[in-house]
């Protein structure tokens, strides 16, 4: 199984991931209930060889994560709905690396590894009664290369 796979399989898991209809992969529809994850890569951190050649890289993972909620113009009762659950699911994401309940994709000291969800946002609005949400998600981990003296 993928990363990606094992992260979208977790997302899931969400309390709130039963209002979403469909979780997509660098797309999302704009329908109500549309959830779409989009990774931008790896991001090598640092890296540290020993002077025995064993390297240590420090890796994150960041996604984009959008999700399609319903929103009249003017709507604050819908607003708040959608901002808190937007919320929610960061304070989620947060206890979930807390408790060692997200996915790890590092292969050295897992129990430092961190799963974030920050800035969540509306990322847009339209007239027709649709609101789009914005939230970073990033995963910190390391991965340790025995003997690589390259």
């Amino acid at each position: 199984m993928s990363d990606l796979d094992r992260l979208r399989d977790w997302l899931k898991t969400y309390p709130g991931a039963e209002q979403l209809a469909q979780m997509n992969v660098d797309y999302t529809d704009a329908l109500p209930g549309q959830f779409g994850v989009f990774p931008s890569g790896l991001v090598e951190i640092s890296r540290r060889r020993d002077i025995v050649g064993d390297t240590t890289v420090q890796n994150q993972y960041n996604f984009a994560i959008y999700i399609v909620f319903p929103k009249s113009p003017g709507d604050d009762a819908g607003a708040l709905i959608n901002a808190d659950w937007v919320m929610d699911f960061q304070k989620w994401v947060q206890e979930q690396s807390i408790t060692g309940k997200a996915p790890t994709f590092g292969n050295y000291s897992v129990r430092t590894e961190t799963m974030s969800a920050q800035n969540g946002a509306l990322y847009e609005a339209d007239g027709e009664g649709l609101a789009m949400y914005m939230v970073q998600l990033s995963a910190a981990f390391t991965n340790y290369y025995e003997g690589s003296n390259g």
